[in-house]
């Protein structure tokens, strides 16, 4: 297997082959995944970095990494001896990727990037931020295609139907949803790049993608006609006839292209430049109006339907039976004396959620992180290398499951031994701002960025904080984030609207010591109907309980106080009807109010 100087020698080869003075290679594939199939793991392979977020850069001498405040300690490690720089995103001092290039290259250079893999948004973000230092963006090379001589080939996993017993709907359903909102944003078309868009529209799923029940196509919408494009061998019988009885029509993967080119001048695209890639938009037809707007489907997937959201309750109540289960295990576990891995603890976490029968996997890599493991926002724990967990010390777990009547993400930090004063008092300036979260009303057409600062306010009061976004879009038997929705400082235009979950997730980390997130799913519903107009509130539908000896009561409000009592009664009420005795009694003592 070559090295990552040996991969870079390559690519840098073929730069010079191609005039180029640059090449720029990002996370996303050609569907603007964040999770991808191998093959579109590019910036992986050229660079070492695993993390989910990140750009690689790389010269002819020179190589640099992007990324974000989550990934500044992963990266770190993980680019040692790789010849390639950190540069850490959001740190005074450091230059944006196009600042980089400004400096390195001079005015006429070209810099090479694969447009297949951008959204059209981005591209033409770069683009026109080169310009401005005379240098050209080429969006047509694929430069990995000629230097990854062993490049795994695109999945070839069966697709499978997502029942209408949990989605709540048809395709043929969802289709007309999909028409009647481009109706309204005055198209009368869209092309479906982002595969959960296509698996929930279409009611299908698939294994192509690590924790993502999808499967890598393209689809099609228009006011007659839906097309998915995916290898036909890929289809079964069953989802062909399911597809056909819903109007579906099947072309083959690679039809896309020629699809496109060939649609009539009538045709008026919605197209969002955010959930399109450079290359797809750049094969519409001049003829063809362009219309943009956020994607219908983004917009209509987000809002889930009553049997989405019952169905859910559902999985989060056994979910919930699964991580107290677990957590029982573990406190007896290193009350004998026994000890285990972060990793051994995500495989046993993973064994409790299997026996669940409508349990399809992992919604992502689990987090666990014990002591200062836990201060690295997305820790993840290798077999050979991670830490011992012992009866001392405080864990942080991250996790959550794929259940095909929902999505569940849920992070949970539990003292192992004797908390001290400083890590309560951190614990609980993170309770505060959850909290906050969880009580807010707030009148409708309220984006999150509006209510992020409630869950920061008690540690902002304590001259703290943390670096990632306080909630973000969960799918219902798809990606664990999805959007429009998030909560998080950065201005988003999107309303929070009934039936969207979220994840209300606020943390402090202290590097070397201790991390700490408390997480649970909300879902937006209407709180009451005035003469100023309609108030929206989440309902927390996350079920498992917080670990009270981390609590100073002293610094919790009577309304703090009020909601976490309730809460933990809840779980109680709801979860120990599932469990045997003894697990019921021990879930007792673990709720008992403040």
């Amino acid at each position: 297997m070559s090295t990552i100087i040996e991969r870079l020698a390559l690519l840098r080869k073929e730069m010079k082959a191609t005039g180029l003075s640059a090449y720029i290679i990002p996370s996303s594939d050609a569907h603007l995944s964040e999770y991808t199939p191998l093959r579109f793991k590019g910036r992986s392979w050229i660079s070492g970095f695993t993390g989910s977020a990140g750009t690689v850069v790389v010269t002819l001498d020179k190589a640099g990494l992007w990324t974000d405040s989550r990934y500044f300690l992963q990266a770190g490690e993980q680019l040692q001896g790789s010849s390639i720089e950190l540069f850490k995103m959001g740190i005074p001092g450091v230059p944006s990727i196009e600042g980089f290039l400004a400096e390195e290259l001079p005015s006429g250079a070209v810099v090479g990037a694969d447009g297949a893999c951008l959204s059209f948004a981005e591209a033409e973000d770069t683009a026109r931020k080169l310009a401005i230092y005379g240098i050209d963006y080429r969006l047509t090379q694929d430069l990995l295609e000629q230097v990854w001589a062993d490049r795994p080939t695109l999945p070839d996993q069966p697709l499978f139907l997502h029942p209408e017993e949990y989605s709540g709907a048809s395709a043929h359903t969802r289709i007309e949803a999909v028409r009647t909102k481009l109706r309204a944003q005055g198209a009368n078309a869209t092309i479906i790049t982002m595969i959960d868009e296509l698996a929930w529209v279409f009611n299908v799923r698939g294994s192509d993608v690590s924790f993502n029940p999808v499967a890598v196509a393209f689809g099609y919408i228009g006011e007659k006609e839906a097309v998915i494009f995916v290898d036909p061998a890929k289809v079964p019988d069953e989802v062909r006839s399911y597809l056909s009885a819903n109007g579906v029509t099947i072309k083959g993967y690679t039809e896309l292209d020629s699809f496109i080119a060939a649609l009539p001048a009538d045709v008026r695209l919605l197209v969002d430049s955010k959930r399109i890639t450079y290359h797809i938009y750049s094969q519409i037809p001049a003829h063809c109006r362009k219309i943009e707007g956020v994607s219908a489907l983004t917009q209509l997937k987000a809002i889930k339907n009553a049997t989405e959201l019952s169905c859910l309750r559902q999985a989060m109540a056994r979910d919930g039976v699964a991580l107290t289960r677990f957590f029982k295990w573990l406190e007896e576990a290193l009350g004998r004396g026994e000890t285990y891995t972060e990793y051994e603890l995500g495989v046993r976490l993973n064994e409790f959620r299997a026996k669940d029968d409508k349990f399809y996997g992992d919604s992502f890599g689990t987090i666990c992180g014990y002591l200062g493991n836990g201060a690295i926002v997305h820790y993840n724990a290798h077999e050979d290398t991670a830490a011992t967990v012992r009866p001392e010390g405080v864990l942080l777990l991250d996790s959550g499951g794929q259940y095909l009547d929902g999505t569940t993400d849920i992070t949970r930090t539990i003292a192992l031994s004797t908390p001290s004063e400083e890590l309560c008092t951190d614990y609980t300036l993170v309770m505060k701002g959850h909290i906050q979260i969880a009580l807010v009303q707030y009148l409708e057409g309220t984006r999150g960025n509006q209510l992020d600062v409630l869950a920061r306010h008690a540690l902002w009061q304590q001259g703290l904080n943390y670096g990632h976004g306080t909630g973000h879009g969960v799918g219902f038997f798809l990606n664990v984030h999805e959007g429009p929705q998030n909560i998080r400082m950065e201005v988003n235009p999107t309303p929070l609207e009934i039936g969207m979950i979220t994840s209300n997730e606020p943390g402090l980390y202290r590097s070397g010591k201790y991390g700490i997130r408390i997480e649970n799913l909300v879902v937006t519903e209407l709180r009451e109907e005035t003469e100023f107009g309609r108030f929206f509130g989440f309902e927390t539908v996350t079920v498992c309980y917080f670990d009270n000896q981390l609590i100073r009561k002293e610094l919790l409000t009577a309304e703090e106080i009020a909601w976490y009592n309730a809460y933990q009664e809840r779980v109680y009420q709801t979860i120990s009807p599932l469990l045997e005795s003894d697990e019921a009694a021990w879930l007792r003592a673990k709720t008992l109010p403040l």
